[in-house]
């Protein structure tokens, strides 16, 4: 009765766990495609996950390189390499978006719900349009 009850709370865990990184996905694949850049649009991500889930759905263009790039989704300070600091970058912590201020926005979760945060400052500086599905999301500073 114990192993049963282990195994339903084990499989309850690793589902929770992967609908999190499915919605996670969806949310990015929803903000990247509703904003503009000068270039066309290629993703790259330090979270290898979320890199194979944006490529099974087949609905943005990736790439396994930060070089070759246009949006880079962050998850770790230390996999940016000075190379690709200048790129669009989308942080997936907060922390992350006082860390480099060349980073647009973030997406991180905060008491289990998902939050968005874009800078106004920065979208603007680096030329991105963004769609009125993400106004709300437009936030004047890093609070």
């Amino acid at each position: 009765m114990k192993l049963l009850a282990t195994l339903i709370i084990f499989a309850t865990v690793i589902f929770a766990h992967d609908n999190s990184d499915n919605l996670k996905v969806k949310i990015l694949e929803k903000i990247i495609t509703e904003i503009s850049v000068d270039k066309k649009v290629v993703v790259w991500s330090d979270n290898k996950e979320i890199l194979t889930h944006i490529q099974e759905h087949h609905k943005l263009n990736t790439t396994y390189s930060c070089e070759e790039s246009t949006i880079i989704i962050l998850q770790d300070a230390d996999s940016l390499t000075k190379k690709c600091e200048k790129k669009h970058i989308f942080v997936l912590n907060y922390e992350l978006l006082s860390e480099f201020p060349q980073s647009f926005g973030a997406l991180f979760w905060k008491k289990g719900r998902p939050n968005i945060v874009i800078i106004k400052s920065r979208i603007k500086a680096q030329s991105i349009q963004v769609s009125n599905d993400l106004k709300p999301y437009l936030e004047e500073k890093v609070w």
